[in-house]
């Protein structure tokens, strides 16, 4: 894929070290590290190309040198086990942001869709007090906060926190275009301007059209909707 990130001009690039939900309560810290060590040699085979960068200084400096600013993302807090340990040691290891959940529940914190996206079930009610404390302490390290594949009331637990950094939606749309959980419904984006935080909209057919099929127009659709709810800076 190198000579198609080159034909695209691509100049920063988080690489997901995803686990999936079937290595919870057993070896997601290990599979996830295992993740990290991949992308680690995948940079280190091609110092032509990518530069490791874990600062906003290095991603200039990489962008500087030519090379794609690589960054890690974790997609799923299972990949941390309920640890704040292996929370602060995965961002020693290079992770930048964490998604609060992927497609399951966890002992913290509740998915958009678990067991179902059809019926979902909410044993948190959102953020449990441990959740809580998850997401501050990523706050302190400075960790973006992904709000993607979370329920909408983890959403809102997140956002009307005091003092809560900026988050991010690393893969979702427009509730309100196509209404599925996985999309952000406008009560959570009429709140993210006031916390500085981004959203970025997903091209996944299905959450774009609600079909297996989407265009370009319709993604801009959910551009179009989010900047009308958010505004624009």
């Amino acid at each position: 894929d190198i000579p198609k990130i080159e034909r695209g001009l691509l100049s920063g690039q988080f690489w997901s070290v995803y686990t999936s939900c079937a290595y919870q309560y057993k070896d997601a810290v290990r599979a996830t590290m295992e993740q990290i060590d991949v992308m680690n040699r995948v940079i280190k085979a091609h110092p032509e190309t990518f530069q490791l960068a874990l600062t906003a200084d290095e991603i200039e400096e990489a962008f500087d040198n030519g090379k794609v600013a690589s960054l890690f993302g974790m997609e799923g807090g299972h990949s941390i086990d309920s640890s704040l340990a292996a929370l602060r040691m995965f961002y020693g290891m290079g992770a930048r942001y964490m998604t609060l959940t992927h497609n399951c529940h966890e002992p913290w914190v509740d998915s958009c869709c678990y067991p179902s996206a059809a019926n979902p079930t909410a044993p948190n009610n959102g953020l449990s007090d441990f959740g809580f404390e998850v997401v501050r302490e990523m706050n302190r390290l400075g960790m973006f906060v992904d709000l993607s594949h979370v329920s909408e009331k983890t959403m809102l637990d997140v956002l009307e926190m005091e003092d809560a950094a900026p988050v991010i939606f690393s893969h979702s749309s427009a509730r309100s275009v196509c209404d599925v959980p996985r999309n952000v419904p406008d009560s959570v984006l009429k709140l993210v301007p006031a916390n500085g935080g981004v959203v970025m909209t997903v091209f996944a057919s299905i959450f774009v059209s609600c079909s297996i099929h989407a265009t370009i127009d319709q993604v801009i659709d959910h551009m179009d909707h989010m900047k009308e709810v958010m505004g624009s800076a």
